[in-house]
């Protein structure tokens, strides 16, 4: 019978194994997505630097920039609501800076009421402050571009940059001087990564538990039945 036993045996222990390594790897890459997510939330508040003229997305993510130029006529509105003003647009605008770069500015929120008033703004020097950010708000689901509108459901910066000209570079505004008083920036105050590595890990240790339980019941139906 223990001969019988060994092979379900090594089986059940080998297999659990695993699934704790796998849960524990999971625990590991969550501990290293919390501490990233630390550094990204500490940098948003970093003193703002000059605009790098290579741009790498995972590098700079919520890097505090300043830039100085002008607002162009081009923009899109990108629907969203605030819970003490209601539906809105966040409005996103063509800006080119001193250095002659186009890029893509998030300006803030815009009332549904105050959209048909909005006046853009004049090719006066403009100073900004924000953040770089390249949200992606789409899914499969998310309804395309309504052209006659101009709007979007959703941020992309790809679509947004294709639409607007620029090059696919986002900066969330904190301050601009001068500011408009009809539009309120909506800056970037945390980070929005997806961690699900915690969840991953609870779902191999519920494996792991479940693999036991079955390598038992096994080597239980294999007694009772030399018994």
């Amino acid at each position: 019978m223990l001969r019988r036993m060994i092979i379900p045996a090594l089986f059940g222990l080998v297999g659990t194994a695993m699934l704790v390594a796998l849960g524990l790897w999971q625990l590991d890459r969550a501990d290293q997505k919390a501490a990233l997510i630390a550094e990204l939330e500490t940098r948003i508040f970093d003193a703002p630097v000059d605009l790098p003229q290579q741009l790498d997305p995972d590098q700079h993510r919520y890097l505090p920039v300043e830039v100085e130029g002008r607002f162009l006529p081009q923009h899109v509105f990108v629907l969203s609501a605030q819970k003490a003003a209601g539906p809105g647009f966040h409005l996103v605008q063509a800006f080119e800076t001193a250095e002659g770069r186009r890029i893509l500015v998030e300006r803030g929120y815009l009332p549904e009421s105050a959209r048909a008033g909005l006046i853009i703004p004049s090719e006066d020097t403009t100073r900004l402050a924000g953040n770089l950010h390249w949200p992606r708000d789409i899914n499969q689901h998310t309804p395309d571009y309504d052209a006659g509108r101009n709007l979007l459901f959703g941020r992309d910066v790809a679509e947004m940059a294709s639409l607007l000209d620029t090059e696919e570079v986002h900066l969330v505004l904190r301050a601009a001087q001068p500011s408009d008083p009809a539009i309120t920036p909506v800056p970037v105050y945390d980070v929005t990564i997806p961690d699900p590595h915690l969840g991953y890990a609870v779902q191999w240790f519920l494996m792991a538990v479940a693999w036991v339980g079955m390598t038992v019941f096994f080597l239980w139906r294999i007694r009772t039945q030399r018994d």
